[in-house]
């Protein structure tokens, strides 16, 4: 839907809702912070020296970036990363006011065919993950108590998450005990992963929590259960691996969301997270979920194929030694005459050529010994019902999660409603619902997948460790019908 279209129908969203018989849940919108709203409660959090190393961060928006100020040569030389440019609304400056005013946008939803909507931050979605052991957590702390504070008095249609830094397990835990049991929030935000610099000094690598991390990541998912709030996660990879373009940032941004969600989603599946922790549910947003289905598909194959059984199917050892050189004789003429007179020859020929002559650690060899699965049925019943897919109403690919005939063992996947509303690819908050909706018109899924998707799964994602998680919204009884009802 074009910004013309969603202009000159600007009701369409409101009319659609009007005929559903069930809310529109939104899983993530975004508000734009009034910085100097938020320089405020840095300072009260932390201090004036908070301040000061605020400035010197991206954040702030005072530093000049490296790509700018370096010559079209130096960028090619150093590969500086095309960095994101004009990523909020302008031209609309209604909807740059209103993702910015917490009044002004809880007085449009019903504008955009939206009952309630959970908030995520925009320039503070990186602040996480920000380097400093420091000023990262004063961060967080400061964005959290501003977002409960501004959005107080609209809480019954808008929730804002709270930012969680990951780099260890104790910060992690420290903020959701603040954010939930201090500040009332109910929803977090947690990055996909920790960039950590390598021991050796040679680079970093990707730390996903669940696999190889540097810590035990454990305590801090018993500790979502026990607060009832389900993890989700939004992370960039901008500029990481080949989203290195120098000049187009396009090529750096198309899938970066859904990349960072699939190492972790991999890594919390064979890691054996849904195993350890069944009640955990968590959701990764705004990649969509065609990465998801290729995921779940691409892990039933895996294991079909490397499973802790099949594995002994492709050892070396297990090698008829006599029948492949029987073989070689029969068939393999001038290619082995001559080169399988002794015994080091015949080794060559028999074990190295392709394994190579080691051995492997018996203990090692069930990738997924994590998770514990003994059936492929296993990966299903350990992967659908913890994850959630957040998806944009003008993907296409949306529609996959539903086929249950073209997905393993008749899967659903579980996708939920985010608008994306704030940020630069919705040209105009009218028109989010009905491009959602657009699915339906095109008859690639039913009214009944769109319930789903908007309203049911969220349901699920929110609800499942919290039940009172939409207490005192607006959506508060037509949730509480529609869970008796399942």
């Amino acid at each position: 839907m074009t910004t013309t279209e969603a202009s000159a129908d600007a009701s369409k969203s409101a009319a659609i809702r009007a005929r559903l018989d069930h809310p529109v849940i939104d899983s993530d919108g975004h508000y734009m912070e009034f910085q100097p709203a938020y320089l405020d409660f840095l300072k009260e959090v932390a201090g004036a020296g908070a301040l000061r190393q605020f400035e010197k961060t991206p954040f702030s928006g005072a530093l000049g970036s490296e790509w700018y100020e370096a010559s079209a040569a130096e960028r090619s030389r150093k590969r500086l990363t095309r960095p994101p440019w004009w990523t909020y609304p302008a031209r609309n400056t209604l909807d740059r006011a209103t993702a910015t005013l917490p009044k002004l946008l809880y007085e449009r939803l019903d504008q955009f065919g939206l009952d309630m909507s959970i908030l995520y931050p925009s320039t503070g979605l990186g602040m996480a993950s920000h380097g400093d052991a420091e000023l990262r957590p004063a961060m967080c702390r400061a964005l959290n108590t501003m977002t409960s504070r501004i959005y107080h008095d609209y809480r019954d249609r808008l929730m804002p998450v709270a930012q969680i830094p990951m780099h260890t397990p104790q910060e992690a835990i420290a903020e959701m005990e603040y954010a939930v049991k201090t500040l009332g929030m109910k929803a977090i935000l947690m990055p996909s992963y920790v960039l950590r610099p390598r021991s050796d000094g040679q680079g970093a690598w990707y730390d996903t929590f669940c696999i190889d991390s540097e810590y035990d990541y454990d305590p801090v998912w018993a500790k979502c259960i026990e607060l009832k709030i389900a993890p989700t996660f939004h992370s960039s990879t901008l500029g990481l691996g080949p989203r290195n373009s120098v000049s187009n940032f396009s090529y750096n941004h198309i899938g970066h969301f859904a990349t960072s969600s699939e190492a972790l989603c991999k890594a919390m599946f064979i890691g054996g997270v849904t195993r350890r922790f069944p009640d955990l549910r968590m959701a990764f947003l705004e990649g969509g979920a065609a990465w998801a289905c290729n995921l779940y598909s691409d892990l039933i194959g895996h294991w079909s194929k490397r499973n802790a059984g099949y594995i002994q199917e492709i050892n070396p050892e297990n090698i008829d030694r006599e029948q492949f050189l029987e073989l070689c004789r029969q068939y393999g003429g001038p290619l082995v005459e001559g080169r399988l007179q002794d015994e080091k020859s015949t080794n060559l020929a028999v074990y190295r050529n392709m394994d190579g002559p080691r051995s492997e650690d018996p203990s090692q060899l069930d990738d997924f010994a994590r998770c514990g699965i003994r059936r492929a049925q296993d990966i299903k019943d350990l992967f659908v019902p913890n994850f959630y897919f957040g998806c944009e109403a003008d993907d296409p690919m949306n529609v996959w999660a539903f086929d249950s005939a073209k997905n393993p063992y008749g899967a659903r996947l579980r996708v939920i409603f985010g608008s994306d509303i704030g940020h630069w690819d919705v040209p105009d908050m009218r028109g989010v619902t009905a491009e959602a909706w657009e699915r339906v018109e095109e008859g690639h899924i039913s009214e009944q997948d769109f319930k789903e998707f908007v309203f049911l799964n969220p349901i699920e994602l929110w609800t499942h460790t919290n039940p009172d998680f939409f207490k005192g919204m607006v959506v508060e009884e037509a949730v509480r019908k529609a869970r008796a009802a399942r």
